[in-house]
């Protein structure tokens, strides 16, 4: 079975070199997308025998992942590991996350730090941070996860050949996590260990949080456009015809319209509309898309 082994990073030349010796042990199927780096991570790479996908600039965390499948289909791999650069990851948990897909019991794993005691290690700001995330990401999909934000995943060649990530930022983990559940690919989590030392992260806690919010918005709203948009509308209309209900009160005991009711009763069941009209029309967008694939 052909694992092949993706690897992001940005300015990664202190950690690289012995990263990939390592993984030679595994396979010699490496790719390293080289994202935008200004130090030597590229030419390293390169010499140590790896796959180099070169960004001319940086794209960010999503970008080097899109890469990276992109690349993986053309090697026709049977499963892809990806791996980050920043010396967290141990080596010897890649047969954890592939064990399941080689055994057929899942199409996507991820290593997660919430499974076992290692959720110790993790610094208390993120471990926050991440399981807020994950909440958040579980309201869109069919699983209930404990760390969607890994980076440590394996999929097989089914999820390779059939997902077309497309996010940029840091936001493409809950990207795939929404179009696996959508095509029903079985996912699962097995522990994991994370070696930190220090804050490695290179990643702005609130600018990952807000991209990947938006992503889960973005990404339900078109997997699940009749319930995102279809819900809203229907509370929108019973907001809009209580209100219709209390201003028609007040013109029967009043003998004039009440303005701030009428406004408040139009505006919410027009909205109601607009709502109820977009949850039809992306539906029915979505699942003509869908037909022709």
């Amino acid at each position: 079975m052909k694992i092949i082994i993706g690897i992001p990073a940005f300015n990664e030349e202190k950690n690289i070199a012995s990263i990939i010796t390592k993984l030679m042990n595994i396979t010699d199927s490496i790719i390293v997308c080289n994202d935008g780096s200004n130090d030597l991570t590229s030419e390293i790479a390169e010499k140590m025998g790896a796959l180099v996908i070169n960004h001319k600039k940086n794209l960010g965390y999503g970008g080097a992942i899109r890469s990276i499948f992109l690349k993986a289909k053309e090697l026709d791999g049977d499963i892809l590991v990806t791996f980050d650069a920043d010396g967290q990851h141990r080596i010897e948990d890649i047969e954890n996350v592939t064990t399941p897909i080689i055994n057929q019991e899942a199409e996507l794993v991820i290593g997660s730090r919430f499974l076992d005691d290692s959720e110790k290690e993790v610094p208390q700001y993120r471990k926050v941070g991440i399981k807020l995330i994950t909440k958040i990401t579980n309201a869109s999909i069919k699983e209930k996860l404990t760390d969607s934000q890994s980076g440590f995943r394996a999929y097989s060649k089914k999820v390779i050949d059939e997902l077309n990530p497309s996010e940029l930022g840091m936001g493409i983990s809950t990207e795939i996590l929404i179009k696996a559940s959508s095509k029903n690919f079985k996912i699962l989590e097995v522990p994991i260990k994370i070696l930190y030392s220090g804050d490695t992260s290179t990643h702005n806690p609130i600018s990952h949080g807000s991209s990947v919010i938006l992503s889960t918005i973005k990404y339900t709203s078109i997997e699940h456009p009749l319930k995102f948009y279809g819900i809203p509308s229907i509370i929108f209309f019973i907001v809009g015809i209580s209100f219709t209900y209390l201003s028609a009160q007040y013109y029967a005991e009043i003998g004039r319209l009440n303005t701030n009711l009428t406004i408040v009763a139009a505006g919410t069941i027009l909205i109601a509309i607009v709502l109820l009209l977009t949850s039809i029309l992306l539906y029915t967008l979505v699942s003509v898309v869908r037909e022709k694939n």
